[in-house]
């Protein structure tokens, strides 16, 4: 072969001893071809500088190679409107399509608008990965509308409350609780408040207090009712919330927030109120955002493991696109103790 003439796949297969198709599939990291073959004809490749024609082999699948990430919109102080817990997904999501050869396109996931229909249904995206969404029984319609019409997509969210509605990563949010609250019952703490709308419309809040629930149950000790108060994830409602919980009365010694977000909120009012962390009350979150380390004292909290549900979340798509089955997965919390306890 004169080195003018341009490298194709089938040099390749020769001089790997393969069949084109196996080269093609190694290429683009197919799973099927074993390691050791792979990694010959990917030398094989970076040899004769040959690069794989993206668009080409798109066009003849008729596939864009592209996911749409599209986040839920969330009302935030500083305009974000992004959830940090999501922000930090974002890094493993986008290193994980480079690695399959994908391209992300990413934007907002209003209730109002047909979003659906700008990405998958219009062959922009070839699957979509949905991050938040608020109140789960108002939003179930559109993810019923995806499945109704075939859509490949993957969501993170509660697996508990799947419903059979398309795949669903998530973190064990009861086991997350239950930690939670053996921690606190091992510090000393017998009245522990819960900050979050613990129903139905809010199925992972509801299994972090579930949780909580269960450890006090283990020790001989009740949830009680009255140191319930709803709250949405942000700093504002938590605030407000942890505000009503103080004028209610009610003796406590220990504050379980739903979220980081509704932890930051707490903290505030607490120090109003003279109430000292962790002498007084012990404060724990969900999540582990990056400012969980920051508050003063740092916050004890729940961390989940955005790195893999990243990765996961584009795996789980990308296997969905080539027709594959998939199947739910939960992963694991991980309690993360600091000076709020």
């Amino acid at each position: 072969m004169a080195l003018s003439d341009k490298v194709t796949s089938f040099d390749i297969a020769a001089l790997a001893g393969v069949s084109q198709p196996t080269v093609s599939r190694a290429l683009r990291g197919d799973k099927t071809v074993s390691a050791a073959t792979r990694l010959r004809i990917e030398a094989i490749a970076r040899q004769l500088n040959y690069k794989v024609d993206r668009a080409a082999s798109s066009l003849r699948k008729g596939e864009a190679r592209t996911l749409a990430l599209l986040f839920f919109e969330d009302p935030l102080p500083d305009d974000s409107h992004i959830n940090p817990f999501f922000l930090s997904m974002l890094g493993s999501i986008l290193k994980t399509c480079a690695l399959r050869g994908y391209d992300l396109l990413t934007s907002f996931q209003q209730l109002s608008a047909d979003w659906h229909v700008d990405y998958a249904d219009s062959r922009k995206a070839d699957g979509l990965i949905l991050l938040g969404y608020g109140d789960w029984q108002l939003y179930r319609a559109r993810v019923e509308q995806l499945v109704g019409q075939k859509t490949r997509f993957v969501r993170y969210g509660s697996v508990a409350a799947s419903g059979g509605l398309g795949t669903v990563i998530g973190c064990d949010n009861r086991a997350g609780g239950a930690a939670v609250g053996r921690h606190l019952i091992e510090r000393g703490r017998r009245r522990v408040a819960f900050i979050g709308e613990a129903s139905d419309h809010y199925p992972e809040f509801r299994d972090r207090y579930r949780g909580l629930a269960d450890a006090l149950r283990e020790a001989g000790l009740a949830a009680d009712p009255g140191l319930h108060v709803d709250a949405l994830s942000s700093e504002q409602a938590g605030y407000e919330a942890t505000q009503r919980l103080i004028a209610r009365g009610i003796g406590f010694d220990s504050l379980f927030a739903a979220s980081d977000l509704i932890a930051l909120g707490a903290l505030r009012a607490l120090d109003e109120a003279g109430l000292v962390v962790p002498r007084a009350v012990s404060v724990v979150g969900f999540d582990d955002i990056p400012a969980a380390s920051l508050t003063r004292p740092p916050l004890t909290t729940v961390a989940q493991d955005y790195a893999r549900a990243g990765a996961v979340l584009v795996d789980t798509l990308v296997r969905q696109i080539a027709g594959e089955p998939t199947d739910h997965l939960t992963l694991p919390a991980t309690l993360v103790v600091r000076a709020s306890t």
